[in-house]
């Protein structure tokens, strides 16, 4: 689109828009089919990290009982558990679909409510919009 742009996190509605956090449009009957299209392909890639993450909860199920470490060795566990992850991955080493069974996705607490205007960012909405605009020029998929 002609413009730099950092990278960004992916985040619900539920988050602030900020310029580095990508958030849907708010739901109504008033998004364009553009919008409705960006929406649709932000949920798709926030399917597919969910995912990822499951895989890694399963194959390194330490993970799923990290309350028993302390604070300070909790980033460098996940960090590692992490490398661990992508070096298997990359090396096609076999994923058993039996570990899914222990690592089954938990909802955790999320604010009810979206978070207020004054959080948000202005220049966010030019960096959502160029997504948009982007995702619009990349066609359907």
């Amino acid at each position: 689109m002609g413009k730099a742009q950092k990278y960004v996190l992916l985040g619900d509605a539920t988050y602030p828009l900020q310029d580095w956090i990508l958030k849907p449009y708010q739901e109504d009957e008033n998004l364009t089919q553009r919008q409705l299209q960006f929406n649709y392909r932000l949920k798709r890639a926030h399917s597919v990290i969910e995912n990822a993450f499951l895989r890694l909860k399963a194959r390194w199920q330490i993970l799923l009982k990290c309350d028993d470490c302390s604070l300070e060795l909790l980033p460098t566990l996940i960090l590692a558990c992490c490398i661990l992850h992508n070096v298997c991955e990359a090396h096609d080493n076999p994923f058993n679909e039996e570990w899914l069974e222990g690592a089954e996705p938990t909802e955790l607490p999320k604010p009810c409510q979206p978070a207020p205007a004054a959080m948000e960012d202005g220049r966010a909405e030019q960096v959502r919009e160029l997504m948009c605009q982007y995702f619009e020029s990349c066609g359907e998929g």
